[in-house]
């Protein structure tokens, strides 16, 4: 087996994902970008598994574990941009810059002058 074409294809795919994490502006695309970097990183554990013909065939074992931390990853990541935007009524990441509450959230130019206007 050629291992010049999953190699092109899982850097393709990473390529994709780190574009989607980058660009984009909704959590739940960014996770799926996530998902997708990872699943090229199983395919080149898997093809150089293949490619090395490893008796113990460790990339395939460890492509088994990343699979479980995705699963779990997803759960997770899921929960939290499901509870975010319950409370924020938004999956946008650009406008959670943090996780204070709507009252208290302040830009740090606003901040400076508080605390001018304090002194």
């Amino acid at each position: 087996m050629h291992l010049v074409y999953p190699a092109v294809l899982a850097a393709l795919l990473f390529c994709t994902g780190l574009y989607g994490v980058l660009a984009r502006r909704n959590a739940i695309l960014v996770l799926m970008s996530v998902e997708l970097m990872l699943n090229a990183v199983n395919l080149n554990l898997v093809a150089f598994d293949v490619w090395l013909r490893d008796e113990l065939h460790a990339g395939q074992a460890l492509t088994l574990f990343t699979i479980a931390i995705a699963a779990a990853e997803i759960g997770i990541g899921l929960a939290i941009v499901l509870l975010v935007y319950r409370n924020r009524g938004t999956a946008d990441v650009d406008r959670l810059r943090d996780l204070a509450e709507d009252g208290q959230h302040t830009e740090p130019a606003d901040r400076e002058h508080q605390a001018e206007a304090a002194a």
